[in-house]
């Protein structure tokens, strides 16, 4: 039935790749059904015929939709379907974007996108990964112009060896989650969360994980040999190198004049007063293509601040390539909120507020891994005023998911487990002014933020970026702390967090076709020397050390552990129970499956007073013991009091004293206090109680302390 049916077998890190084309999505320009252990994701790759009208950049799409099937779940909420794609499978996204956008033709204009379905999951083998080598085997043998193939892998470093592709098991030991997707050559991505590991075990680890990669690549291109479909020829959109010629020769000398603008704003309208002198000189002569014009200017502008970078040493802002901008760091702005920490890097500004909450509050989770829950969250925004610009608010976009998810990912080594700090936590980051890096200004920001807020981090995070200028003969230079402009016109964006002890995450984005070992290593040794800088000379000044407590507005959780076989009757039937004890002390009080309680209260008062009244309920005397109690009722036969709270039992008349006791009411009162032992408890649950046993017990013991 299906002729071109074709089955390409290898392993990879001990496990079966399996490769399926011509048999699935066959009107898709390349498709293949990829499999790799028990995970199957079907990856398609189409282009359109020709460029949309007025388009003036590369359209890649890359979507990576997970289908709950995959882990044997249906979808929460109500309506039961797939809707907007998780976190997780945004970032799936992006980060196959990142390895595969480097390497289409600049000047192509054609819609490309790039379809990763999750159809099967095995929790041993991640799907991001498998989906990175579906879209590279989808590309490669397709007739979309592309200067592949890739490959990508997972490398984790469990009990001091580095892992490719590691089990669910031994990623929850690891010490790093490393992805890293490369050509045959040269790198392409890395995205990496790690537990504070050197910069050198890093270097080691990504070009561990480059190498394997190459083996993955010779298995792609020995299918695109089989199957591979000649490349179609598309409508360069290229400047002509004559029209470029003229307008650097026209506009040059005030292009340069413009660039050195020290203020953004400023500089901006400078250029654009160039641009249009430089419309006035060639508008009539290119006549309907005088759009050319703006191209013109932006290669322009991308020609000198490259070459002041790489043949002078010069930046835009005179800065040295080793500098990084004024730094400036403030705490504890905002009244009310739990914790605030502004970070300002030049003109980038970012604050970050930290809130607090019960443990109840945290996140749930609705994906195909097995996590079903965070309790520490980081969410990041940058409206369209902190790059000057006028344009509504809408709800974020994956470049603010993904910038949200890697400041999270840098701090999350250093967050403190919920038995040393019950708290569910929320970072939320404003970018308040764009000029580069503010992914890095948010993860500085927030450990200012968590440090205000009384959060014991192990130890504060930086992060600062590096930059890129590639020259004709390969050769290369590197500068750190890249502005806007700089991050527009180079080649890379290369994002290093951390601490003093090592990384904890990184972030590459580049726009050439990938980086060597040589690039990589001294990316990260100048991140790590301008990190310590910022620790030491900044976020040092402004905060030395978490504060001792949480602030007084910020809720004050107590925990306490009781047995499990005790929530029922905390809880009580239909709630009763435990919604009086919240009613009756404004506490709110979290219960877990293992016994754990979370009591939270603005007033610590109110935090004790429920602790109590939980202590009671869940009270079991011990028999022999002896125990304060307030006398509540008096009888004829004896007198009930209160030994616990919420505890009553029954001194019987004979139990009242020493000696004889004719009448109750000549011995005791209501609302005396008076020392019990716990007898016993009867064959009807009653607590018997003896006051006379107590006094004997005491007097001896007494007896025996002055003897």
């Amino acid at each position: 039935m299906y002729e071109n049916h074709k089955i390409f077998k290898t392993e990879f890190a001990g496990r079966p790749l399996i490769v399926e084309t011509g048999k699935f999505a066959q009107l898709a320009n390349g498709s293949a059904l990829v499999r790799y252990g028990d995970t199957v994701i079907l990856a398609t790759a189409t282009a359109a015929a020709k460029p949309r009208d007025g388009i003036d950049f590369f359209p890649l799409s890359v979507d990576f939709e997970e289908r709950m099937y995959a882990a044997g779940k249906i979808p929460g909420g109500f309506l039961k379907r797939e809707g907007r794609p998780s976190e997780k499978a945004i970032l799936s996204s992006r980060v196959i974007d990142r390895s595969i956008r480097p390497l289409f033709p600049k000047d192509m204009r054609n819609d490309v996108n790039v379809n990763l379905t999750v159809m099967a999951v095995d929790q041993d083998c991640i799907p991001e990964i498998v989906g990175m080598i579906g879209a590279s085997v989808a590309l490669s043998i397709s007739d979309i112009p592309f200067n592949g193939p890739i490959s990508g892998v997972s490398v984790g470093l469990v009990d001091g060896e580095i892992v490719l592709n590691p089990t669910e098991e031994q990623r929850e030991k690891s010490l790093m989650a490393v992805t890293v997707a490369s050509t045959e050559k040269k790198v392409t991505m890395i995205e990496a969360g790690a537990k504070e590991v050197p910069e050198d075990k890093m270097l080691e680890a990504i070009m561990t994980g480059h190498k394997a990669n190459a083996e993955i690549i010779a298995f792609i291109n020995s299918i695109v040999a089989e199957l591979g479909k000649e490349k179609f020829t598309f409508e360069s959109y290229d400047v002509p190198a004559d029209l470029f010629e003229a307008v650097k020769n026209f506009a040059e000398e005030d292009t340069k004049a413009a660039l050195v603008v020290y203020e953004k704003q400023e500089r901006d309208q400078a250029i654009k007063a160039v641009t249009d002198k430089v419309h006035a000189k060639f508008d009539e002569q290119l006549g309907e293509n005088a759009s050319l014009v703006d191209d013109c200017m932006y290669k322009l502008q991308k020609y000198i601040v490259r070459n002041w970078i790489s043949e002078e040493g010069k930046r835009v802002d005179g800065r040295g390539l080793n500098d990084m901008r004024p730094l400036w760091a403030e705490v504890d702005l905002l009244p009310k909120v739990h914790g605030c920490g502004l970070f300002a890097r030049g003109k980038t500004q970012v604050m970050t507020v930290c809130t607090l909450g019960m443990v109840s509050e945290e996140q749930l989770l609705d994906g195909l891994d097995n996590v079903e829950s965070k309790r520490y969250l980081h969410h990041y925004n940058m409206p369209s005023f902190t790059v000057g610009e006028a344009r509504p608010s809408r709800s974020p976009g994956r470049r603010e998911i993904g910038h949200g998810a890697l400041a999270e990912r840098a701090l999350e080594p250093v967050i403190p487990s919920a038995d040393v700090f019950p708290y569910t936590i929320r970072l939320v980051s404003d970018v308040l002014t764009s000029n580069g890096s503010t992914s890095q200004g948010a993860i500085c920001g927030s450990t200012l933020a968590l440090m205000d807020a009384g959060v014991p981090i192990s130890a504060p995070v930086a992060g600062i970026s590096c930059g890129l200028i590639t020259r004709p003969d390969d050769s290369f230079v590197t500068m750190v702390d890249i502005q806007g402009i700089e991050d527009f016109f180079g080649d890379m964006d290369f994002k290093v967090a951390g601490t003093k002890k090592g990384i904890t995450a990184i972030q590459m984005d580049i726009k050439v076709d990938g980086l060597t070992e040589a690039i990589i290593a001294e990316a990260l040794t100048k991140t790590r020397d301008a990190r310590y800088h910022i620790l030491d000379n900044v976020i040092a000044p402004a905060i030395a050390a978490p504060r001792a407590d949480v602030k007084d507005w910020a809720p004050k959780i107590i925990t306490m552990k009781i047995h499990p076989d005790k929530i029922r009757e905390v809880i009580g039937s239909g709630g009763k129970v435990i919604q009086k004890i919240v009613a009756d002390t404004g506490a709110k009080i979290d219960i877990e499956d293992d016994g754990s309680v979370f009591i939270s209260a603005s007033n610590p008062a109110a935090s004790n007073e429920a602790m109590e009244i939980i202590k009671g309920i869940v009270f079991e005397p011990e028999v022999g013991q002896i125990y304060r109690a307030k006398v509540v009722k008096l009888m004829e036969f004896g007198a009930f009091v209160e030994f616990a709270p919420g505890k009553e039992g029954l001194v019987h008349i004979s139990k009242l004293d020493t000696k004889r006791v004719e009448k109750v009411e000549d011995l005791l009162s209501e609302g005396d206090e008076i020392w019990v032992k716990f007898m016993e408890i009867d064959s009807k649950g009653r607590y018997n109680l003896s006051r006379k046993d107590a006094l004997i017990d005491m007097e001896k013991a007494q007896q025996e302390a002055q003897g």
